[in-house]
């Protein structure tokens, strides 16, 4: 997802601008702003319009450009929302030099050209659709952050503190039952491993067992989804063998375990038998000791960079059985599981609402806009 004009600290944590900003460009509300750093998806760089009151600070590097009008502005950003657009503009303008940085002088991006309609009553009624259909977008996003925020302020208070073995909050039949256990996760769960998948295997879109990979529990959290249902590989019986790979069984939660994506902290539990790489890891339940769900909301908590080491971060299958953990009996897990459970029915139903709004709402440009390639009268 592309955030376009942020503020750094609010965003990101801490501010990336250098100690002297005097050589920086100021922008304006309504401004146009060209930022040059490729993307994955928009390898040309993006172009937002600034939104902010006031005026903000913006790295020498970008392009500040101020439109006709705020509806010109609101146009333009609309525009390079998607990459075959971006791309098409801004690939014959741009070139790559060392370390794939992008060369393209202001001037340059301004000889461009795009279909824009010349009458301001005209600028202003599209700006208009765009800005409502942008606006519910932007509602949406805020149900779904709050759900997730309350969802985590209920976990917190659901399971105990560090340093204490009961929660702050309890339902009531489960008052009296005592402390939580204190153990590791090989109290209550089976580490599972990953298996190398070789490219020959890689693409199959059917087979007898699908094979997740890390970016296949990105995309399903993504989707707001708890469970992993979807993937982008599949391999047969026969493979398998061949592969000497034992099957993940439904229920597990499975979760990065190498390189950056460790820190991402992201979940998801699996629906049906299945293999994963060699990137990934799972944990299920031990029958008697801990519901499927329960391992997937204890895995949340807890934070796997913090027991990996070497240059690049991993988490090896015996530091993950080591991590300390508290639990209470099954009965108690099974009532918090039905609570949050209902909540995450909840968010994955808001954030499916808000992939309509924004599949609606490229529908809405594309259908303003002309296509590319097509007549820009």
């Amino acid at each position: 997802m592309v955030s376009g004009i942020v503020n750094q600290i609010e965003h990101l944590g801490r501010s990336f601008a250098a100690a002297d900003t005097s050589h920086y460009n100021i922008g304006h509300r309504f401004d146009v702003v060209y930022t040059k750093s490729p993307l994955k998806a928009f390898p040309f760089g993006i172009v937002k319009q600034c939104k902010f009151n006031g005026e903000v600070a913006l790295s020498p590097l970008y392009g500040v450009f101020t439109p006709k009008n705020q509806h010109v502005g609101l146009m333009i950003e609309a525009y390079f929302e998607a990459p075959e657009r971006a791309q098409a503009f801004l690939s014959p303008l741009c070139q790559k030099g060392a370390k794939n940085t992008l060369q393209i002088t202001n001037a340059t991006f301004l000889s461009g050209r795009m279909p824009l309609p010349k009458e301001e009553g005209e600028q202003q009624k599209i700006a208009e659709c765009l800005d409502s259909a942008g606006a519910l977008i932007e509602a949406q996003v805020r149900k779904v952050d709050a759900l997730r925020a309350h969802k985590n302020g209920l976990m917190q208070q659901l399971f105990p503190q560090e340093g204490e073995t009961l929660p702050r909050l309890r339902f009531p039949e489960f008052e009296d039952a005592g402390e939580w256990e204190e153990g590791t996760i090989s109290d209550i769960g089976t580490v599972l491993q990953g298996y190398g998948f070789p490219d020959r295997y890689q693409g199959q879109q059917s087979g007898d067992l699908p094979f997740y990979k890390v970016s296949d529990i990105s995309r399903s959290l993504g989707a707001g989804k708890t469970f992993i249902e979807e993937a982008a590989n599949y391999v047969n019986q026969s493979q398998l063998k061949e592969l000497r790979a034992k099957p993940i069984p439904a229920g597990t939660t499975v979760f990065a375990k190498i390189g950056e994506a460790i820190r991402s902290n992201k979940r998801a539990i699996t629906t049906v038998p299945c293999l994963i790489d060699n990137n990934a890891a799972g944990v299920k339940s031990i029958r008697g000791k801990a519901t499927d769900f329960f391992i997937y909301l204890t895995m949340e908590q807890i934070s796997l960079i913090d027991y990996g080491g070497g240059v690049v971060p991993a988490v090896n299958k015996s530091a993950i059985e080591a991590i300390p953990i508290k639990f209470p009996k099954i009965e108690e897990q099974r009532r918090i599981a039905d609570c949050l459970t209902s909540l995450d029915d909840l968010i994955a139903a808001e954030t499916q609402k808000l992939d309509t709004f924004k599949t609606h709402k490229k529908g809405l440009i594309q259908q303003l806009f002309p296509q590319v390639g097509g007549d820009d009268a």
